[in-house]
């Protein structure tokens, strides 16, 4: 039969029995091709109909966390500190703070986040007219900020008398001068009850910095800060609270007994979820500590893990877990495939335990193996909610560490939990790196990761824009305008797949030059 109608070519393509490609039922067919990682594979294009800013990268981190990217930091203490979490929330992402350190030093690094940028700030600093300029000098040097609410007391709550900023004391040269002399006493306020919105539109209107919220009889409830209103403006994808407007920070801790102080300081400090921090997720130590945590902390959201099997995922979904984390031996600095044969390739672990928990709704994190935009993407088709991130992130302004030159490269130390380094730094509560490992009680350690160092790549406030776009782009070419959308064409069978040789994989890779460059954003 010939077909020279080019117009009948959908007629023909109807014909066929099978579609191109592979579903992913039968791409992940462990019988027929045994463990696959993400370079194995390929996503097959689809139609595109829609520019790529139409597309959503909204994904869940867990049942009730909602995120507008789904970029995640690992809690690794060569990655992820307070800026760093910073930084992930603004784009819409969030970042999970180590906890290889005191657990008071964790606790602040969250505060840290939740100051950066408030909602209504519940809990104002507040001084009384009879402070000196001395002593709001030193309050501003230690706090971070240089607006004060002035009560009659000096307390909070109470009756609201004035406000003084840096421009009332900051070249006032009278050290022992009281703020009842500077503070603006004619003040701009909101009343008790009016909404973010509503305060929001107060302080452009009045061209004030803050914005005191006060009740039927003066007293100070609340404030607001016109700055925090800029950077509204400025990330607009950023990660916050429904309740506080504040920005989404999350911690990890360990599964020893004495982690459950840890997560009280972690709590009151104002921490959104915990990530239960183990390589082998499935043991008794975490059960206890997920129960614990879902007992005593109700909105508090916990992810458990790390978890390759269908098997380890059933016993913390039946603990009560809100989101898993899975991976084990496919990070770039882990080597626990290699030193206890125990593990996954990350590909098929992450197919198999989200085929499994999402029957439940429970989102899932590939934690592992992702080296670039494609990566990211593969682990979303494969049924993953979110991606935690450690190499691609380390090496950034952002990160912990200080640059060092070696062989005329700038570079910054990164390392595995479970290297000897890492298990060799301690924190009053325990090793927590040791834990992480149950190697707490060894005589001698056994890494299960190395040290390293990692070329800079600059401020992830370039990275992070580049990895949204090119995400967006890449579910352009799939034909899908969401994650969402992504998650259910791929179940669907209508996303497909293709096995991927070797030879395909060098194919599909810089060829036959002799230098180039290899630039992944301006």
């Amino acid at each position: 039969m010939s077909y020279s109608d080019f117009t009948k070519a959908e007629e023909l393509l109807s014909s066929y029995s099978t579609k191109d490609g592979l579903d992913v039922k039968s791409l992940m067919d462990s019988n027929i091709r045994g463990g696959l990682t993400y370079n194995d594979f390929l996503v097959l294009p689809g139609k595109i109909n829609f520019p790529s800013s139409k597309v959503s990268l909204k994904s869940k981190l867990t049942k009730k966390i909602t995120l507008n990217t789904p970029f995640v930091s690992s809690p690794m203490d060569t990655v992820t500190e307070s800026e760093m979490a910073i930084s992930m929330a603004l784009f819409g992402g969030i970042g999970i703070i180590h906890h290889n350190c005191s657990a008071e030093e964790q606790a602040e690094m969250v505060r840290q986040v939740k100051r950066f940028e408030n909602g209504f700030i519940n809990e104002p600093a507040v001084i009384s007219p009879q402070t000196t300029v001395a002593e709001v000098k030193k309050l501003q040097a230690t706090l971070g900020f240089s607006s004060f609410p002035v009560t009659e007391n000096g307390t909070f709550p109470g009756k609201l008398v004035g406000i003084v900023t840096s421009r009332d004391f900051q070249f006032h040269e009278e050290a022992e001068t009281q703020v009842s002399e500077l503070m603006t006493k004619e003040l701009v306020t909101g009343k008790k009850g009016i909404t973010l919105t509503e305060g929001n539109q107060i302080l452009t209107q009045s061209k004030k910095g803050k914005l005191p919220i006060v009740d039927a009889s003066g007293n100070l409830v609340s404030l607001l800060s016109r700055t925090d209103l800029l950077k509204n403006q400025d990330y607009p994808l950023a990660s916050k609270s429904p309740v506080t407007k504040q920005l989404l920070v999350g911690a990890a801790i360990g599964t020893m007994e004495d982690d459950k102080a840890r997560l009280a300081l972690l709590v009151e400090a104002g921490l959104d979820v915990v990530v239960i921090d183990s390589s082998q997720g499935n043991s008794v130590f975490q059960i206890n500590l997920v129960k614990h945590a879902k007992a005593t902390y109700k909105d508090l959201q916990v992810i458990g893990g790390n978890v390759v099997t269908r098997e380890q995922a059933a016993s913390l979904i039946a603990s009560g877990v809100d989101g898993l984390r899975i991976g084990m031996g496919s990070g770039s600095i882990c080597i626990t495939q290699e030193v206890m044969a125990c593990g996954r390739p990350q590909g098929t672990a992450v197919y198999n335990v989200t085929e499994f928990a999402n029957k439940f709704g429970v989102p899932c994190m590939a934690d592992g193996g992702v080296q670039n935009i494609g990566h990211i993407t593969k682990a979303l088709a494969l049924g993953a909610s979110t991606v935690m991130m450690g190499g691609m992130l380390a090496g950034t302004a952002e990160s912990p560490g200080e640059y060092f030159y070696k062989d005329g490269k700038r570079l910054k130390t990164y390392r595995g939990m479970g290297s000897i380094d890492a298990m060799h730094k301690t924190s009053k509560s325990g090793n927590a790196a040791t834990s992480r490992y149950f190697s707490e009680s060894d005589k001698v350690l056994v890494a299960q990761g190395v040290s390293g160092a990692v070329v800079d790549k600059g401020s992830v406030k370039k990275f992070l824009p580049y990895l949204y776009y090119g995400m967006q782009h890449s579910l352009q070419d799939i034909g899908c305008e969401s994650v969402e959308i992504l998650r259910e064409e791929v179940d669907a069978g209508k996303v497909r797949f293709e096995f991927r040789t070797a030879s395909a994989q060098l194919e599909g890779g810089v060829q036959n030059l002799h230098t180039f460059e290899k630039r992944l954003h301006n």
